[in-house]
């Protein structure tokens, strides 16, 4: 089913989806419990901030956390094959070349 959209609505929708697409975080929805919802109310009172820059905050340090193992960045390692046996010790020598190369 269609809907016809006013000028104003049409005006509204595209501010609105410029808007997100400049946004620099992306929104989630995620469910807590009561308790620990009035702690992060009082804790964000305290500290003057919103409660989302506490979770942000709290996933930031779990993140740090992750074992090396863990760390989704780690699945790069090995995915290609340069031939070049000292790649790991030089590989700022190699990017430099190839960038003043590209100019």
């Amino acid at each position: 089913m269609r809907y016809a959209l006013c000028a104003f609505d049409k005006v509204l929708l595209l501010i609105y989806i410029k808007t997100m697409r400049t946004l620099k975080k992306k929104p989630i929805q995620l469910y807590i419990e009561p308790r620990q919802d009035h702690l992060l109310e009082v804790l964000a009172q305290k500290r003057g901030v919103s409660k989302a820059a506490i979770l942000r905050a709290g996933i930031d340090k779990f993140l740090k956390e992750l074992p090396i193992e863990e760390d989704p960045a780690m699945e790069i390692v090995g995915l290609g094959s340069s031939g070049k046996g000292d790649l790991s010790e030089k590989h700022d020598k190699y990017i430099a070349r190839y960038t003043a190369s590209r100019k």
